[in-house]
């Protein structure tokens, strides 16, 4: 057997004393004192996290954000990818659309897709076990790396499993989907979810834990833009037509970058625009085409706003395969739109060589929209949620997964109950464009939420604590 070759991701680190002045006083001598003894704690042994993919989704994300505090606090945490075939990518892309409920061909594992997800299991935890050692922490992320807590717990490492992806009621499509990836998670120390609702019959209670994500204000994604920031990047990027002038970032380690690559898109918005603006891959349970068919019949009539559906680079995300085909089905619908309105539709793909230079895209992004929406028809948490809500835009999107744990319906946000009713998504984004104080109010009681909730030192020690109480 040829063992898999395992990319290692260099995340650095930061100090924790970035977010001294946001927690104020009691929260931050908390958070100090316990990260000082996780990292006592963990002192001769290193906390490994192993996903599927360097870049693109949540995920990847989340541990590019919150690894680096770890480490500035003085633990030894590391950040492996594992290799997989694009067979193997389609077998965790058809079971992550399972756990979402929803059928892609065939609601049911075959033999033959089995027995690629084992053998791409065994490649893989032969190249992890040449460098994890016994008394190592591992922190398995998704179902890409369900078939890997045998092996590893076998050999005196402590592993804990986390599902990022779930759904409130499961059907017999998500039961199918636990049904084959339970039988390989036996000897995992403890299961971590995002949501209650998310975990399913099996698991023993007691090694069950609770930890929605969170932002991390600091990266690039999140830092503070002004409007002239805004403008020069977004123009930089063939995003929106604006001002000129060197468009610069602030990179997570404090380093200046410049905005070099542009998106691949179809019109640009003049610089003045009114944008909607949905983030997020290009994913069927995003409902990109949804979020097109809704703005054609409800949005743009009654509007003058652009439309702006922005994702990664189709060919940039190793483990979506689906990508290249949601894409070509949304560039079909918006080619039969009338010419008038069609321009005002954009699907930009983002550069993704620099992944920096990406997230400083997004965040300009996000900040430029008049409103920012997530239709999706299923979700794990959707932290580019949270993201908005933290720059202080008003959000409508669907009440579903974590999008329902975030947005207080009326007060930061609005929610629709059906995401498949396109009326009700396209009158609550034109009511907001309507009336921009209201949105304005919105959007400051989103940022005060996300500093209440879904700030990354409460994720940082509620994680610490689950390592420490399995050691």
């Amino acid at each position: 057997m040829t063992k898999a070759v395992i990319q290692a991701v260099d995340v650095g680190s930061a100090p924790i004393d970035r977010y001294r002045d946001l927690l104020g006083a009691e929260a931050w001598n908390a958070f100090e004192l316990g990260m000082r003894d996780f990292a006592d704690r963990m002192r001769g042994r290193t906390l490994w996290n192993v996903n599927s993919t360097p870049r693109g989704g949540g995920v990847a994300e989340l541990l590019a954000a919150l690894i680096p505090y770890d480490r500035g606090a003085g633990v030894d945490e590391r950040w492996l990818v594992i290799e997989g075939s694009p067979e193997f990518f389609a077998i965790t892309k058809k079971i992550h659309t399972l756990l979402h409920g929803v059928a892609p061909d065939g609601s049911e594992i075959t033999p033959v897709e089995r027995g690629e997800y084992e053998q791409a299991m065994a490649r893989n935890s032969a190249a992890l076990l040449d460098q994890v050692r016994p008394g190592d922490v591992v922190l398995l992320h998704d179902p890409q790396t369900a078939g890997l807590v045998s092996p590893l717990s076998s050999r005196g490492i402590t592993v804990i499993w986390r599902s990022h992806v779930g759904v409130d009621r499961p059907n017999a499509m998500v039961r199918n989907a636990w049904k084959f990836l339970t039988p390989y998670m036996n000897g995992a120390s403890a299961f971590v979810f995002s949501r209650r609702a998310y975990v399913w019959d099996d698991p023993d209670g007691s090694r069950i834990h609770i930890i929605a994500p969170c932002i991390d204000p600091f990266t690039t994604k999140n830092r503070d833009l002004d409007v002239s920031e805004t403008a020069r990047i977004l123009a930089a990027a063939g995003v929106l037509r604006g001002i000129d002038g060197e468009a610069t970032f602030l990179r997570h380690d404090g380093r200046r970058g410049r905005v070099t690559h542009t998106a691949a898109i179809g019109s640009t918005p003049p610089s003045d625009a009114r944008l909607v603006v949905q983030v997020s891959r290009w994913d069927r349970l995003k409902d990109p085409i949804g979020v097109t068919e809704a703005f054609v019949r409800h949005i743009a009539p009654r509007t003058d706003a652009w439309l702006v559906l922005a994702g990664p680079a189709v060919d940039s995300v190793d483990d979506d395969p689906e990508q290249p085909q949601i894409l070509a089905q949304l560039q079909a619908i918006r080619d039969r739109v009338p010419r008038g309105m069609r321009e005002r539709i954009v699907v930009a793909e983002l550069p993704m060589q620099d992944i920096e230079e990406n997230a400083a895209i997004v965040n300009a992004l996000q900040r430029r929209a008049d409103v920012v929406v997530q239709k999706s028809l299923a979700e794990g948490f959707g932290l580019t949620v949270a993201e908005a809500m933290w720059k202080g835009r008003a959000v409508v999107a669907s009440r579903v997964g974590g999008i329902e744990d975030q947005i207080e319906d009326g007060e930061s946000g609005v929610l629709i109950d059906d995401p498949t009713d396109l009326d009700a998504f396209g009158s609550a984004v034109v009511d907001l464009l309507h009336d921009p104080q209201r949105a304005a109010a919105f959007g400051r009681e989103a940022r005060l939420r996300v500093i209440r909730e879904f700030l990354a030192p409460r994720h940082l020690m509620q994680q610490a604590q689950l390592v420490i109480s399995v050691i």
